[in-house]
């Protein structure tokens, strides 16, 4: 990435505490990767359930001194606010409903906040936090985490700068599978069971969870506000008391229309996430599944396929990318597990424990050996009028 490292700017990374999050938790875990991918911050204390002792439990076994990791938020943020290395960030990651609580009070303690979407569960607690934000003169980010997508940025970027000219028309849909089981229409017990009490989720849960990303996408790449909507909402699955669709007609505050598309009941579907907006001038679409690539297709022109870092890319475009061209996102990701795999081999031969076979499937020297074959076998054909060339066995 093009920026030059909080390292470069202060001496050294940002102190971060978190609230939510423990081992058990998905969330939890990306939030901890994204802060650590680009060495930008370092995890100094938290609160990570709302169990007490397994808090502090999954602190330690995080790597939290034990009298950083917490029994409680309130505590927390007693405790950090008086010490000389307190946290920079406080990052919330807990059920919706205590976003609004958990962030005035980081706020009021004088810590910048990122926080879960969606913001809050009630309009009043979302315009008072708004406020409070204002009011504070601290930082807050709120994780739409689509928005940090190259492409994205890139469509953003191409609106901006009148490629598609007058935006008509906007489709958006963001369709899962996950809920999708009719035997288990609301999960009572187990992981994340509390989206299915409308306490803690919110009044809608797919419109909370996934809804308020598509919607959020419209606006980011847009600039445009929803002025009007017709909608459905409910529950496709019997006798399911959340609700897990919605689908809308919308008008923009310029004039275009919209319909927008949002289901976690989609069986077999993963996390198809997809926009596509029209100007005047040109269209362009993105989907999540495939977010390398960005459809442009101008008016009279033909279509073109924009890529990070590719020919046509913004400068946001460009910040946002940490690979170089023609490499698709998720490969600093997977880069991390050949070395999370390695690391367990080594490991387990220094226990003298029995490897895992599942962490051999990664390349080795023999794979190395069969690549460099190729190699020596396309360049003599290649220098030979290109004739058939065995290679090794």
């Amino acid at each position: 990435m093009s920026f030059p490292g909080v390292v470069n700017i202060i001496g050294r990374k940002l102190r971060l505490a978190v609230v939510g999050g423990g081992l058990d938790s998905f969330i939890g875990e990306i939030h901890r990767i994204a802060s650590r991918m680009d060495n930008q911050y370092q995890l100094v204390a938290g609160v990570f359930s709302s169990d007490p002792d397994k808090s502090v439990d999954h602190g330690v076994r995080l790597g939290i001194p034990k009298d950083r990791a917490y029994r409680d938020f309130a505590t927390l943020l007693e405790k950090e606010s008086l010490k000389d290395d307190k946290p920079d960030v406080i990052a919330i990651m807990t059920p919706n409903n205590f976003h609004y609580e958990y962030s005035i009070a980081a706020l009021n303690s004088g810590f910048n906040v990122i926080c879960d979407k969606p913001l809050t569960n009630s309009l009043s607690e979302a315009i008072e936090l708004r406020n409070k934000v204002k009011e504070s003169g601290l930082e807050f980010c709120l994780t739409h985490n689509y928005t940090g997508y190259p492409m994205v940025r890139q469509a953003r970027e191409m609106v901006k700068n009148n490629d598609l000219g007058i935006i008509r028309l906007i489709q958006v849909e963001y369709v899962q599978g996950g809920k999708a089981d009719e035997s288990v229409p609301d999960r009572k017990t187990g992981p994340r069971s509390w989206k299915f009490d409308r306490n803690f989720s919110g009044p809608s849960l797919v419109l909370g969870d996934i809804g308020s990303h598509a919607h959020n996408l419209i606006r980011y790449i847009t600039g445009l506000e929803v002025s009007e909507v017709c909608s459905e909402v409910g529950a496709i699955v019997p006798g399911r008391e959340v609700d897990d669709y919605a689908g809308a007609l919308l008008r923009m505050d310029n004039g275009a229309r919209g319909s927008f598309w949002v289901t976690q009941a989609a069986a077999g579907i993963e996390n198809g996430l997809r926009i596509r907006i029209c100007g005047n001038k040109g269209s362009i679409e993105w989907n999540q599944e495939q977010p390398q690539l960005l459809s442009f297709k101008p008016l009279k022109e033909p279509a073109q396929i924009r890529t990070p870092n590719g020919p046509g890319s913004y400068p946001l475009t460009k910040r946002s990318c940490r690979i170089v061209p023609g490499h698709p996102e998720g490969f600093p990701e997977a880069f991390a597990n050949l070395y999370s795999d390695f690391a367990e081999i080594v490991a387990s031969n220094i226990a003298g424990i029995k490897v895992d076979p599942i962490t051999r499937n990664i390349p080795n020297a023999e794979d190395g050996l069969k690549g460099v074959a190729f190699i020596e076998a396309a360049l003599e054909s290649s220098n030979n009028g290109s004739r058939w060339v065995k290679l090794i066995s």
